[in-house]
């Protein structure tokens, strides 16, 4: 029996686990309507989207230029549409304290206009800003891991995924999800970027979902359906 290739001829075992992995939760063929169900596309009458839909959308979104490098109280809002709070104290320090000026600081030097993707690798790399701010969340004022993602990804939607426990479950746990997430977008001339893009497409949905969210949505509900126990 052949090898199995991508469509531009690479040997699946030429390509990193990740990419491996992503490969085949992608091809499924319930990923379309995973998607139209997330986002509440095509959906019957009374239908009602999973709340983390709004995730990107709410008041405009977390990277609209007026508040890009600022955490307002609407992302506080928007991440708990994923289903995860952050705790009171902390929120207000980055509302009202100097945690927030701290956040505003490094979201400054996050590019806000760039996909993962076409972004050079040393962005997301340790000790990058990124990298400081979610540092800055979970080490210095103890905020949970999935939260600090959560919170990131809501200002930089194109160039920080979602990560959580049922997506980690899924794809395994790299050292840095940042950084095999992103050779993974860029191996096979970007074609999980492309893949990306067409499912979205074939969803119907807007290009305000970033290919980063189709990616985290798609995992996350097929292996949500699995009933896969994540911790």
């Amino acid at each position: 029996m052949a090898a199995s290739t991508t469509a531009s001829g690479v040997p699946d075992e030429a390509l990193s686990p990740l990419r491996q992995r992503l490969r085949v939760l992608l091809s499924s063929e319930r990923v379309v309507g995973d998607l139209q169900r997330y986002f509440g596309i095509g959906m019957p009458p009374r239908t009602v989207p999973f709340t983390g839909s709004r995730f990107e959308h709410l008041a405009g979104g977390g990277d609209r230029p007026e508040v890009a490098d600022r955490i307002t109280a609407e992302d506080l809002v928007a991440v708990q549409t994923l289903s995860v709070t952050v705790p009171a104290p902390v929120a207000l320090d980055i509302l009202e304290g100097r945690l927030g000026v701290r956040l505003s600081g490094l979201l400054h030097a996050i590019p806000r206009d760039i996909d993962m993707v076409d972004a050079d690798a040393v962005v997301v790399a340790d000790g990058s800003p990124a990298d400081q701010a979610w540092g800055l969340l979970c080490e210095q004022y103890g905020v949970n891991w999935v939260i600090a993602g959560k919170v990131l990804a809501r200002k930089r939607p194109r160039l920080l995924p979602v990560y959580d426990r049922i997506v980690r479950c899924a794809v395994g746990r790299p050292s840095s999800f940042w950084l095999a997430l992103h050779a993974a977008l860029r191996e096979d001339d970007a074609a999980l970027h492309c893949q990306l893009l067409k499912l979205r497409e074939a969803a119907g949905l807007p290009e305000t979902v970033s290919a980063l969210r189709v990616c985290d949505v798609a995992v996350w509900m097929s292996h949500r359906a699995e009933g896969h126990a994540c911790p």
